[in-house]
């Protein structure tokens, strides 16, 4: 009997120290050396678990980015444009857009094309096309362009260079054959308003000097408030008004 005690005993020491030799407790809690005997805390795991809000699910292993499989936007969806600031809306009701926008392009015109209006074509160019502007074509002008590099193509009542015309023609949708008309001309500036912000302007999100400025970086011939063109010097451009003028033809139109 005494025999198999010690036998016994002796397994058991065998058996714990091949625990300790291999780091872990027998009931996986952490091990401390007691001066009567060892002693295995009851401490069990901790399971640590990020938290993520109700609405914004833990993201799976499948996620390539940052930002892929997010229940909510990203960092890079459009920012909540801003109420206007008082100060910049208008304080006098707007006339009709339509009447607002005739004006505007009126200006434009004047700085643009003068007296030629809707058939002006850029005086530096020394291969005029073969008719008038509103006679031809979008394909005519377009060919026109083509066969006669090296010379300024500027062309109708808002002055289009050959790089804007086709991404304003693109984008309307008009047809090749399209005449050059000037109910075309003027819908194809209309696009360049509201590529300025004349929407903005409207609204009372964007101020008028802005949009006068917005408007100055579109055509060469409009002055910034230093009374030269955005484009001053460039292919010899130049503002043909001065800032007094397009500041005050501006007031009048935009009274506010």
């Amino acid at each position: 009997m005494a025999v198999l005690f010690v036998r016994i005993l002796s397994l058991f020491f065998i058996g714990f120290g091949a625990a300790v030799a291999q780091g872990v407790s027998l009931r996986d809690g952490p091990m401390v050396a007691s001066p009567s005997a060892f002693i295995v805390l009851d401490a069990p795991p901790v399971a640590v678990r990020a938290s993520y809000p109700q609405d914004d699910p833990a993201p799976s292993r499948s996620e390539g980015s940052l930002f892929a499989g997010r229940a909510a936007g990203t960092l890079f969806d459009a920012t909540p444009r801003p109420a206007p600031h008082p100060a910049l809306v208008r304080r006098a009701p707007l006339r009709d857009s339509r009447d607002d926008r005739a004006a505007i392009l009126d200006l434009i015109a004047r700085a643009e094309a003068g007296k030629a209006g809707y058939d002006a074509v850029q005086l530096s160019a020394r291969i005029k096309p073969p008719r008038k502007p509103t006679q031809m074509t979008l394909a005519e002008i377009d060919a026109w362009t083509r066969a006669t590099p090296g010379q300024h193509h500027a062309i109708g009542r808002y002055q289009f260079i050959p790089k804007t015309l086709r991404r304003l023609v693109k984008q309307i949708g008009a047809p090749p054959q399209s005449r050059f008309t000037p109910e075309l001309q003027d819908k194809l500036a209309h696009v360049l308003l509201r590529d300025a912000g004349y929407a903005e302007l409207r609204i009372g999100a964007m101020d008028r000097i802005t949009f006068m400025r917005n408007l100055a970086k579109i055509w060469a011939g409009l002055p910034t408030p230093s009374g030269r063109s955005y484009y001053h010097g460039h292919a010899g451009n130049r503002a043909t008004i001065t800032w007094g003028e397009f500041d005050t033809e501006m007031k009048r139109i935009l009274p506010g």
